[in-house]
């Protein structure tokens, strides 16, 4: 059962390596939505900065895409991953 105090924060691909990382447990203390988190996430530094950077990230919550805008709820999991390019 989800925690309604916390957001499961997962990575994948190119993400999940360069931040060593796949998956984090954030408490959500205030309202924030998926652009506020990817920003909190960025100013880390180091790795965590091209969160905020030039290269695109895709956003779901809940297992469905969303737009930066998109409100955040205890209890939610969010996921931020590259675009996914054709060859």
């Amino acid at each position: 059962m989800a925690d309604d105090t916390t957001l499961t924060v997962r990575f994948f691909a190119r993400l999940r390596e360069e931040l060593q990382t796949d998956t984090l447990t954030l408490p959500l203390d205030t309202p924030t939505t998926a652009g506020q988190l990817l920003s909190t996430l960025a100013q880390k530094g180091g790795p965590w900065a091209q969160l905020a950077g030039g290269q695109p990230v895709m956003i779901a919550v809940n297992q469905a895409m969303a737009k930066p805008d998109t409100p955040l709820n205890g209890g939610d999991e969010v996921a931020f991953f590259p675009p996914v390019t054709g060859g």
